[in-house]
Order: structure tokens, then sequence, then C-alpha cells
């Protein structure tokens, strides 16, 4: 318990400076967007805007996962970070079609952008997010609540960089419309980073067993232990990510012993297939199902 307690302690660290980071630099690049006449710099700075609420969910998020189980509350709060993870998928969704639809616009009559402002805030938005990105990579990516957050940044990175070249480029030939093909490189990164988000917030809402939990393979490893006669009913599923579940009804032979051949199957489900959480109803079957069988 002390160790999950230090583990959140120290995502919440990563999460709150890269969201200080995030708000300080997306406040000077909306200046210079809109001096600029920048589509690429302003798209940037909304998906910053998505950031730093992605940060600050997941930050609330983390406070709430942490509260014990209490009275009606059996798992706790611990599905808000997948509530937290659905809501970042979304949030780049709807960005990213506000980006398209600008940048279309601006294919069609691209107003005048000043080169030399993208290049020097794009370059500077390379450095932000690279620490900030690098801070995320260390916290605990296997919860989606801090996934979802670190997708909004490493796109952001991703997007700087298509800015950056947009902005060189405009210098270079003074072709302006390389700053609205930036903008659609960014939605597209947006749409990706949406899609993975929302799938695998998706399964865990859905009570899809996890992918990397074959169901028949761990139906069939149960059904093949020595004093098993039958095993049905068998769900796998999870309550959050890094907490899988898995619950069945298991019938034995006659006179075997119940107990000690559920202890034995809930090692086989700890060693095999990593499954901590099970619930194993464990009953004899009768002598007719033997004779069939």
């Amino acid at each position: 318990m002390h160790d999950h307690a230090h583990h959140r302690s120290e995502d919440a660290r990563r999460l709150g400076l890269a969201l200080a980071l995030i708000l300080s630099f997306m406040a000077g690049e909306i200046v210079v967007g809109l001096l600029a006449h920048s589509l690429a710099l302003l798209s940037d700075a909304a998906h910053m805007l998505t950031d730093a609420g992605a940060l600050a969910m997941s930050l609330v998020v983390l406070r709430l996962a942490a509260q014990p189980a209490h009275g009606n509350r059996t798992f706790g709060l611990r599905r808000s970070e997948i509530l937290s993870a659905q809501a970042n998928g979304a949030a780049l969704l709807v960005l990213a079609g506000l980006i398209v639809y600008g940048a279309v616009r601006r294919l069609v009559a691209p107003p005048h952008a000043s080169g030399s402002a993208i290049l020097v805030v794009a370059l500077v938005g390379i450095g932000v997010n690279l620490f900030a990105t690098w801070q995320l990579a260390g916290a605990n990516r296997g919860s989606l609540n801090v996934e979802g957050s670190f997708q909004h940044v490493l796109n952001d990175l991703f997007a700087f960089v298509a800015t950056a070249i947009a902005g060189a480029v405009i210098l270079a030939t003074g072709w302006v419309r390389a700053d609205a093909v930036a903008a659609l490189v960014v939605a597209a990164l947006m749409l990706w980073a949406s899609w993975r988000l929302l799938r695998d917030s998706g399964r865990v809402l859905l009570d899809i067993a996890p992918s990397a939990l074959p169901v028949e393979e761990i139906g069939n490893a149960m059904a093949a232990h020595p004093g098993v006669v039958e095993v049905h009913d068998l769900h796998v599923w999870e309550v959050t990510t890094e907490f899988p579940t898995l619950s069945a009804h298991v019938l034995v032979e006659p006179g075997a012993d119940c107990h000690g051949i559920r202890r034995e199957l809930e090692g086989l489900l700890r060693d095999r297939f990593g499954l901590e959480h099970t619930t194993l109803q464990v009953e004899h079957a009768s002598a007719q199902l033997v004779q069939i069988r």
C-alpha cells in the first residue's frame, strides 16, 4: 500500500510540473499566434489548452482513485481513471475536427503568416514539450489516466515539430499554406491518439477482457487442471487499468478437495496470467456428470 502511495505521489509531482510548463508556454503562444496570423500556432495553443485540462484532470483523478473502498463503492473510485481517458479522447477528437475545418479554410484563402515568429515559437515549444514529455514518460503509463495526459503532451511535441517545419518553409519559400498543412498534420496526430484512448478505455467500460488475457486459453488451462470436471460462467474484465479481474464457476470430481483445488487454480491464474483478483465458486460435480464426460 505504501508503495502504491509513493507512486501516486511521484506521478502527481510529474503531472504538476508538466502542467505548470504547459500553462506558462500556452499563454505566450496565443499572443504570438494572433500577432503572426498563424493557425498552426493557434492550433498548437488550443491543443496545449486540452493538454492543461488533461493534466489537471489527471491530478484530480489520482486523488479520486486513491480513495479506499467504502459503503456501496466496493472498488472505490478507481474507474474514474477510465472516465478521464474517455474525456481526453473525446476532447482530442473534437479539437481535431475544429482544426481541420480551420485549416481547409486557410488552404483556400491563406492569410499572411510570419514565418520567423512561427519558427521561433515552435522551437521553444519543442523544448518545453520535450521536458514535459520526459517528465510524464517517467510516470506510471500503465494507467490510462496518466497515458491520456502523456498522449496529449507527446502529440503536442510532434505538432511543434510540424509547425517549426512550416515556419522554415514560409521563411525559405514564402508559401504561407505550409501553416495550414502543418495544422492538418497536428489534427491527424490528434485523431490517432483519440482513437487509441477511446478504444482502450471503451474496452474497460464495456467489460471486455484485456487484450493480454486470452479468455479461451485461461478457460482451457483451468479445465485441464487435475480434478476439474467443468468450468463455466467464466468472466474476465478490468475494473480499471492494471486491475484485471476474473470470476468463474468450477465443478470438480466427487470427493475432490474443493478448497485445495481452488487454491491451486488461484495460484495458476496468478503465476501464469498475472490475475491477482479472482473469485472462484468451486463445487463437486454430480456422479452422472462425471460419467457423461
